[in-house]
């Protein structure tokens, strides 16, 4: 499912204009986001939680030339998914 989609089964379900619920769609990502880039989490029980992870810098190779070289930290997204949405996806799988 891409955003469009999204937002075409929310006009669908909740009766929207297009334009409204495109704006919803933005709000709800807009917000997830900024929280995370202020080191904060987002928990949305029985879907998951997103939070930051921090990674210290290391030494690495690069794999053309092996040369070391020295990868800066950095902190990414990570997405843990809940109980409800493991189970849901694991029984409509047939896992």
């Amino acid at each position: 499912m891409v955003k469009s989609e999204l937002i075409q089964i929310l006009k669908d379900k909740v009766d929207l204009s297009k334009t409204q619920a495109e704006k919803v769609v933005d709000i709800f990502f807009d917000t997830i986001s900024d929280t995370l880039s202020k080191g904060g989490r987002v928990e949305i029980r029985g879907f998951g939680s997103f939070s930051v992870n921090s990674y210290k810098s290391y030494v690495g190779r690069n794999p053309k030339t092996g040369a070391q070289i020295k990868v800066p930290p950095k902190k990414l997204p990570f997405f843990k998914v809940g109980k409800q949405l493991k189970k849901l996806v694991d029984n409509k799988t047939g896992g």
